[in-house]
Parts: C-alpha cells; structure tokens; sequence
C-alpha cells in the first residue's frame, strides 16, 4: 500500500509545446506516453495490491493474520533489500527516526487491516484504511470543496458501517487503526523521502520490520502449524500487495502529478470490494456499495482539488 509515495517522489510535469499548425512535436508525444504509462502503473499496482490481500485472506484458515503479515513482511525485505541495497553503516541518526517508525506503521497497518478483513471482510475494511490517507490530505485544506468532501466521506462512512446492534465494532475498530497507520505512514514515507532517495527507506524499514516478525513468526508458527499453502500464499501476499506496489508507485510518480495519481488511486476500495466478491465471495449489501462510493467521491474531490489551471 505505497499510495504515499506522492511525497517520495519526484512530481511529472506536462510538456505542452506544439508544432506550427497544431501538430504535437516530439516532446509532447514522449510527455503523453509517459502520463498513458504512468496510469497503466497506477492502474496495475492497484490491481496487485488487492489481489495481494485476497491471497493473504486466502490464508487466514490456516495460519491467521498475524501468520500473513509475519510472512508478508519476511518476504518483503528479502526482495527489496538486496534489490536495493540501502546503506545502513552510514545511516545518520536523522535517517533512522523515519525508518523506525516506517517499521512500526508497516506492522500496525497491515496487521490492523488484516485483523479486519477477517472479520468485516476486504471491501469494508479496505474502504475505512482509506481514510487514512484523506485526512492526511484534508488536514492541512482551508478549501470549502475539501470540508465538503470530509462531510461526504463521513456520511459514506455511517452508510458503510450501518451502526448496530450487529455492528462489528472491533472489526471496523481495527481497519480506522489501520488507516491512522497508513496516515502516520504518509508523513513518515515524506520524511524519509526527504533523507533518502527512491526506495532506501521503505527498503531499510522492511529489514527492520522483518527483524521485529522473526521471532513472532517463530512463535507462532510453533502453535499454528502452517500448511505449504498457505505459506506460499502469504508470499504472495508479501510480492503482490508490498514489493510490485512499492516499484510501480515509485516509477508513476515519475510520470503523472501527484494530483492525477491521487484521483486514479481512489478507486482502490472499488477494486478490493470487486476483489472480495470474486474471489472470497464476500458479497455485498447496497448500503455497502453507497458507502464505499460516497468515500471514494469525497478523496476524488480532495486529489483532483490538487489540480490548477496551466498546470498537469
């Protein structure tokens, strides 16, 4: 989930220069293959992501949550830190304090949002992370059209849960601590962003991250006997929802503005939920499916907000 990378990476700017007679030069082709590239990796990334997760839910019968997310984050850094290889003897104290606490928003975020998955399913839970990242966006608007989509989200929300006497409060519970994780995890990534170039930090933070799960998988699994499985699901989880997302996010914000990145991404919770219907077969009720577009509407305003005249 590396939606934050808006503020790692360097932002794509449009070449809008023509020929005489309106004919596009050369620049403005490459400038548009790049944005028509730059989409199809927000697009495939997003797909990745929730088909990630669906593997890891996949798993949840026989080794939990907590077994996923132990394996995600193993197999996580065992890709990415050899891949990129960050220089952790010459780290300075300033460049650890974002790592450390990247390694503890990775662990909360995705052990929050898989305890939820298990217990109100992919759709909802994913659709409340998504939270996260809007109040990051609408904490510092003094725009009317934000505070209007703040209210429109939170209605979604209260359609979404359908507040009751059969309400799963801990489920929801755990999937907004999800999200306040991944909103600690977008300043964190702009931080480290700032002290590190491309993927050092997230790459450094994985080590950390799979250091702090080793001993907690070997527990575990010492009670939970895993099946091979399940294991190779929770890889999978591990290469589909963090290293393929980690890389394609990067690589578009280098070719769209982060504007156009955060409207695109919005449509996340659509595809969880289209995800957890195929393939978990978590089928869901209208109010649901109102709720998960009246949040998706309310971050669609706030990133396309981003937008300004003459400007990507």
């Amino acid at each position: 989930m590396v939606q934050e990378l808006v503020d790692a990476a360097p932002a794509a700017t449009a070449v809008e220069t023509h020929r005489p007679g309106g004919l596009p030069d050369a620049a403005d082709t490459a400038g548009r293959s790049r944005h028509a590239a730059g989409l199809g990796l927000i697009l495939g990334t997003s797909v990745s992501n929730q088909a990630g997760a669906a593997f890891g839910a996949l798993a949840f019968p026989a080794i939990g949550p907590v077994g996923v997310v132990a394996v995600r984050q193993i197999v996580t850094a065992l890709i990415l830190v050899p891949t990129v290889r960050p220089p952790f003897r010459s780290l300075r104290r300033s460049q650890w304090g974002p790592i450390l606490g990247l390694a503890v928003t990775f662990s909360v975020m995705n052990l929050g949002l898989y305890a939820a998955v298990e217990r109100i399913g992919l759709g909802l839970a994913v659709t409340l992370e998504f939270l996260g990242p809007l109040a990051v966006a609408l904490a510092g608007s003094r725009r009317a059209r934000d505070l209007g989509a703040a209210v429109l989200a939170g209605i979604g929300v209260v359609v979404l849960t359908n507040p009751g006497p059969a309400t799963d409060v801990l489920g929801i519970g755990m999937a907004l601590c999800a999200a306040a994780a991944w909103g600690a995890y977008i300043l964190l990534n702009r931080s480290a962003g700032q002290r590190l170039p491309g993927l050092q930090g997230t790459a450094a933070a994985s080590a950390v991250t799979a250091a702090v799960w080793l001993p907690i998988a070997a527990v575990w699994f010492a009670f939970h006997t895993p099946t091979l499985p399940a294991m190779l699901l929770a890889a999978a989880c591990g290469v589909f929802s963090s290293v393929l997302p980690y890389t394609g996010d990067l690589l578009a914000l280098r070719r769209v503005p982060a504007p156009v990145y955060g409207t695109v991404t919005s449509v996340n919770p659509v595809w969880a939920a289209l995800t957890g219907w195929l393939v978990l077969h978590q089928a869901l009720d209208l109010h649901e499916w109102i709720g998960i577009g009246l949040i998706v509407v309310g971050n669609v305003l706030v990133s396309a907000g981003g937008f300004r005249p003459g400007h990507d």
